[in-house]
């Protein structure tokens, strides 16, 4: 920065000072209402399907539960997976997927088997990652995953193909109704968990030269398996 643009930045830093614009000191934040409040319309899984679409993912609308493990073996067997990394949380069913996955011949790694000393390796070398979810977004088509010690941010994250399982009842309208629903403490705030991830389509980064690269920081497949009934 020149020694002008410095001197400039500085000073008007020391008039905000003189002005009285001190931590603690600004006035309260109006209250936003609904301001900025969009919705999902009058369909919110087809809005979500549609803009998980839009953002590079792929959804698959299916009637039930036995339905959602048939889509997630079909999808396993189509990307020729071989390690598939597992969480607890795929909607309560992953004793179903870990049965017929190994019956498919499939290694399968529950996450909840390793500890901090020993999940590194073979997370690592998992093709492919199904989670649970807590919400899916239906505005933004984004899924909000929390971690737990049955669903670490590993699951999301480290394999190239991310499949998130979810119910029609996680699927809320917008992202003001996120931070709404949240479990709230004493006080009224919410309390927030230890990791909370909105997945917005696989990953992409645009760093390199300015080009849309996708998969660099994460998966460069989204799958969300949306049971409906």
């Amino acid at each position: 920065m020149p020694p002008s643009s410095r001197h400039a930045f500085l000073e008007r830093v020391r008039q905000a000072v003189r002005d009285g614009n001190r931590p603690g000191d600004a006035a309260d934040i109006p209250a936003r209402g609904h301001v900025g409040y969009q919705g999902a319309g009058a369909d919110p899984v087809e809005r979500f399907r549609a803009e998980l679409t839009y953002w590079g993912g792929r959804a698959y609308l299916v009637p039930d539960r036995a339905a959602a493990v048939a889509q997630v073996l079909e999808l396993v067997r189509a990307k020729a997976g071989r390690k598939v990394l597992l969480g607890r949380a795929s909607l309560h069913a992953a004793a179903s997927f870990q049965e017929q996955l190994q019956a498919d011949g499939l290694e399968v790694l529950m996450v909840d088997a390793f500890t901090a000393e020993n999940c590194r390796d073979p997370f690592f070398a998992a093709d492919i990652g199904i989670s649970g979810v807590e919400y899916l977004i239906a505005e933004t088509g984004t899924l909000v995953v929390t971690t737990s010690p049955g669903q670490p941010r590993s699951v999301s994250l480290l394999p190239p193909i991310h499949i998130a399982v979810a119910e029609r009842s996680q699927l809320i309208p917008d992202l003001f109704d996120l931070f709404a629903g949240l479990p709230k403490r004493d006080d009224g705030t919410p309390e927030m968990p230890s990791c909370l991830t909105l997945i917005t389509g696989p990953s992409k980064t645009g760093d390199i030269e300015l080009r849309l690269v996708t998969g660099v920081h994460g998966p460069g497949e989204l799958h969300v398996v949306l049971v409906t009934g």
